[in-house]
């Protein structure tokens, strides 16, 4: 918070932010990860609720997963090198989603 107090994040739990400045600046980081600052502007009787979330829902590694095998499977019984080697694309996603784009893997999302 304008880069002088820390809070730490519980899962499911929620923290209470009081605003020393106006406007005030949020950061998110998990030490490697760290999001681009959000600026907030408030009135004194104003509440916002933020969620802070992962740029990789668990879904979508689950089905990015599954697809991998399923294609890479394909490749191995028909001996099409291709299609093995494209059944590494949504590792290399993920990858790339993590190491490259690092400002877009950790999210604040306003509830």
């Amino acid at each position: 918070m304008n880069g002088t107090q820390i809070y730490a994040l519980v899962k499911d739990k929620p923290i209470v932010v009081r605003m020393p400045t106006n406007p005030s600046r949020i950061v998110v980081t998990d030490g490697f990860h760290i999001t681009h600052p959000l600026e907030i502007s408030y009135s004194l009787k104003r509440t916002y609720y933020f969620k802070i979330v992962c740029g990789i829902e668990n879904d979508q590694l689950l089905v990015g997963l599954i697809l991998a095998a399923i294609v890479y499977m394909m490749g191995l019984t028909s001996g099409i090198l291709f299609l093995q080697l494209l059944s590494i694309t949504p590792i290399l996603y993920f990858l790339f989603i993590y190491y490259i784009k690092r400002k877009e893997f950790i999210q604040i999302r306003p509830v």
